[in-house]
């Protein structure tokens, strides 16, 4: 039979009390949505991970070889200036999770019209998402902002802004041992 310790005993549990601190400073999960409006620096990134990861690999099966070696730091060079250019290019919007009640409230203030209602919906996601977009921001985007890239970004990037915004706040870092002991 397990019993429960007092409540005194595990106030006074230093690894408890740390523990609970870790879990009190925690920050809520976050996510990134980068943009690259350029598909030849998007390739030329793919391409260069690629032939790095292959010239390094042919280098380390040919420790001896000086050739192999320096082909290897060339792509390493290649791959580290590939990577600048995207970055240059690139524009990362980033999300953060709300506050739990927050993000119930917010659903809250955002209820189904009546035909949404009947096919089961819980909240309106044509109001809910730039409202949700805008809450979750980490770069100050507004609910207008999100309305307007909604409406005027293609379908799939538009899905991408309001998935993004959605899924951080279900993402879970937990690690579970599930079936042990």
């Amino acid at each position: 039979m397990t019993t429960t310790p007092p409540a005194t005993a595990v106030a006074a549990d230093a690894h408890w009390a740390a523990t609970r601190a870790r879990l009190a400073n925690r920050s809520r999960p976050t996510t990134t949505l980068t943009i690259c409006d350029d598909p030849g620096l998007k390739q030329a990134l793919a391409d260069a991970e690629y032939h790095a990861k292959r010239t390094t690999a042919e280098a380390a099966e040919q420790a001896d070889d000086k050739v192999a070696k320096a082909r290897a730091a060339t792509a390493k060079r290649d791959l580290t200036k590939a990577q600048q250019a995207f970055e240059d290019a690139a524009i990362r919007l980033r999300f953060q999770a709300l506050p739990r009640p927050d993000f119930e409230a917010l659903k809250k203030a955002h209820p189904p019209t009546e035909e949404q209602a009947e096919d089961g919906a819980a909240f309106d996601s044509e109001t809910l998402a730039p409202a949700l977009i805008a809450a979750s921001s980490l770069d100050g985007m507004t609910e207008d902002d999100a309305r307007e890239y909604l409406a005027t970004w293609g379908e799939g990037e538009a899905v991408a802004l309001w998935a993004t915004a959605w899924n951080i706040q279900s993402h879970t870092r937990l690690d579970t041992e599930l079936g042990k002991g």
